[in-house]
């Protein structure tokens, strides 16, 4: 068999091809353990998924714009993130290397187009694990009763609980991939033993007369204005609504925000023992778990109280629920998974986020010397980097303010890698998949169409900030990257 040339040409830019990524897995120096089966990688799915987002979106949702159809926007965002996790699922298991969407985007587009897409992810993950490492933060001090982890030294206010979890993340990652799935495991069974508990305690409270309206009549909703409406608002001038069918749309594209973290279990591919059967089996198993315990949430909780007593609460999250019921112990339980869920959210985000700059840095878009790994088959020198990084932006920043550029990061993702499994079938139809999205191309313009439809109802001031961060890529690129690219180099 005659082996696949290491570059070749879409339209101006060399791409890297699958052969030639698979190969670079075999550089001792730079070389991963393979650690990982399909149970590992479920957990890590559903670890990143399951964060404190289910017991306040969930509320707040419910009471403001969708009413008991709450539950209804779940199974939409869910096909909405089904559709991508599709996609997602075959390029892992045809191109099981580190970097996800980076990886995938390198085989398809280009190397340009793969900068990008690394430049986007590393926004994505770093932001992501600041935010979530202060809301962790945050719910330290209502589990052990005292006014959140934070402390002024030298005129600065700094979150030490930020910096404490940061700092746990980083050792256990630095020391192996297998111990951060076991850290993950025994965690996230504490959070979703949580969630069980309060749906099973929760449905002895549900009264039916809560389900009428199931969708209640429209009404005008007070949105932003200027940049701070959405993206689609500006465009057509269009005015918000509550309820009705038109809150239904709209809590979908809020409530998919709660899925987002499914597509890091893709970045631990090189990691997995049998990444064509085990890669598909982990995307879809956790997202399958993952949008069973969210419904059923949804359920439990408009059926406990009435919309209305949730739109009117001065605090909006789970423990409201309860506490309009009585069940005032509820609030230190939810507290409680909480704090688990955000502690295996920061470690599956900083994950990430390593596994993304390190195979950016193996071809050389980065500096090479980053890829090395450990005595343990680890990315040391990336991930106590990674972890510094972060660590000072959590501890020293107020970053909550940028949380949707999550979001408007994970969905460009989403869009390239829907994508590119078309033009893989078309430019490579000969490669071995260990999975194969049905329908194409059918399923991957569907998926395409609905993430474009929720990132155009992200404000315009987060396309504005997600804009200038492009931009700076595209001077990172062609000042660093472009000139070092190790693909670039071979080709001459």
């Amino acid at each position: 068999m005659v082996q696949e040339p290491v570059t070749q040409t879409v339209g101006r830019w060399r791409t890297k091809s699958v052969e030639q990524s698979i190969a670079d897995t075999d550089e001792p120096s730079t070389k991963l353990r393979k650690d990982l089966n399909w149970w590992d990688l479920t957990v890590f799915g559903v670890s990143v998924v399951i964060g404190a987002g289910i017991f306040t979106i969930t509320a707040s949702t419910a009471g403001n714009i969708t009413g008991p159809a709450i539950s209804i926007s779940f199974i939409i965002a869910a096909i909405s993130c089904g559709l991508a996790a599709l996609c997602y699922a075959e390029f892992a298991s045809t191109v099981p290397v580190a970097g996800s969407a980076y990886t995938f985007s390198y085989a398809t587009f280009g190397e340009f187009i793969a900068w990008i897409i690394g430049w986007d992810l590393i926004l994505e993950f770093a932001v992501a694990a600041a935010v979530v490492a202060k809301g962790w933060s945050s719910y330290l001090g209502t589990v052990f009763g005292f006014a959140g982890g934070s402390a002024e030294v030298f005129g600065l206010q700094l979150d030490w609980g930020a910096l404490l979890i940061i700092a746990f993340v980083t050792a256990i990652l630095a020391w192996g991939t297998k111990l951060s799935a076991g850290v993950s495991l025994a965690i996230t069974a504490v959070k979703v033993g949580v969630v069980l508990l309060v749906v099973a305690v929760g449905a002895f409270y549900i009264k039916t007369e809560n389900y009428s309206p199931f969708i209640p009549p429209a009404e005008a909703g007070e949105g932003g204005t200027g940049t701070e409406q959405s993206l689609f608002s500006l465009l057509t001038g269009a005015e918000g609504s509550h309820y009705g069918w038109y809150g239904l749309l709209a809590g979908a594209s809020i409530v998919f925000f709660a899925f987002i973290g499914f597509d890091i279990v893709a970045t631990t591919a090189e990691e997995t023992k049998q990444p064509q059967r085990d890669i598909p089996r982990g995307i879809l198993a956790s997202l399958g778990i993952v949008t069973v315990l969210y419904v059923a949430v949804a359920i439990v909780l408009s059926g406990m109280v009435s919309y209305t007593q949730l739109r009117d609460a001065e605090t909006q999250n789970l423990a409201t629920a309860f506490a309009l019921n009585g069940v005032d112990w509820a609030a230190k339980v939810i507290s409680i998974g909480a704090l688990a869920g955000l502690t295996t959210v920061v470690i599956v985000l900083v994950l990430g986020q390593t596994r993304v700059l390190f195979a950016m840095s193996r071809d050389g878009l980065m500096p090479t010397q980053l890829a090395k790994t450990g005595r343990h088959g680890t990315p040391v020198r990336i991930t106590l980097i990674v972890g510094v990084v972060v660590a000072v932006t959590a501890t020293v920043f107020p970053i909550d303010k940028l949380e949707e550029m999550v979001n408007i990061g994970t969905l460009f993702a989403f869009v390239l890698v829907s994508a590119g499994v078309i033009v893989l079938r078309r430019t490579r139809p000969d490669l071995q998949r260990g999975f194969r999205v049905p329908w194409v191309p059918v399923l991957p313009i569907l998926a395409i169409i609905a993430c474009l439809w929720l990132m155009l109802n992200l404000t315009g001031l987060t396309w504005i900030r997600f804009g200038i961060w492009m931009a700076l890529g595209v001077v990172v690129y062609f000042l660093y990257g472009r000139r070092h690219s190790i693909l670039a180099n071979r080709a001459r």
